[in-house]
């Protein structure tokens, strides 16, 4: 019997984060689509802002997509995603890279689309986007971010390089981080998530890109 429930949707990109997580280490878990009325209600007592996702054990709930991984490790140590001693200090330093100095980042765009930000904070965005990418690309390997394993820091980087992607396409100068963006998108737990969100892609302001 499955005993964990994610509440998600299909197009967030911290949900691919959680549900990529998941797929990795091989979990079952119950899908709760939040778009849906009873899981929508369900949500907004579960989590304090109303955001996603939130995995529930049982009576244990837990939201940010890199707590949620952090749990599964706990609960199933095997194929671990945070390694142990200093490598997994560099997983989490760059799993917040990803998601503050790139996904985040871009995100500051798609605030102004949505009359949410201005466009010095949407500058500011693409300023430290094109830093990071610039970081990102003289520190990253041809392998996965970390010792060569799929981890945590992969599973925040694939829908960060995806979504912000299509806001400031990557330069071509910049190939290590492009290759690394194209390993993500062709790994089956990644391209599962790029799949499933494929009848979203409405939901992106400023339309999406007409690729991927």
């Amino acid at each position: 019997m499955v005993s964990l429930a994610l509440y998600a949707h299909p197009f967030s990109s911290y949900s691919w984060k959680a549900q990529i997580a998941l797929d990795e280490k091989g979990i079952d878990y119950e899908y709760r689509m939040v778009e849906d009325a009873e899981h929508g209600a369900a949500l907004a007592r579960l989590s304090p802002t109303g955001l996603f996702p939130v995995l529930v054990d049982g009576d244990t709930a837990i939201f940010e997509a890199t707590a949620i991984i952090e749990y599964l490790d706990v609960i199933q140590p095997a194929s671990r995603l945070i390694p142990d001693g200093k490598p997994g200090v560099e997983a989490r330093m760059l799993d917040r890279v990803f998601d503050n100095y790139v996904m985040n980042a871009a995100q500051r765009t798609v605030n102004l689309r949505l009359g949410r930000d201005n466009e010095d904070g949407a500058a500011r965005g693409i300023e430290v986007l094109d830093k990071a990418y610039a970081w990102l690309d003289a520190r990253l390997g041809d392998g996965w971010a970390v010792d060569n394993q799929f981890g945590i820091v992969d599973c925040a980087a694939a829908p960060s390089l995806f979504y912000a992607d299509w806001i400031k396409p990557i330069p071509d100068e910049l190939a290590t981080l492009k290759a690394y963006r194209a390993r993500l998108l062709a790994h089956p737990s990644v391209s599962k998530q790029i799949e499933g969100a494929r009848p979203y892609r409405h939901y992106f302001p400023g339309g999406a890109p007409d690729r991927d």
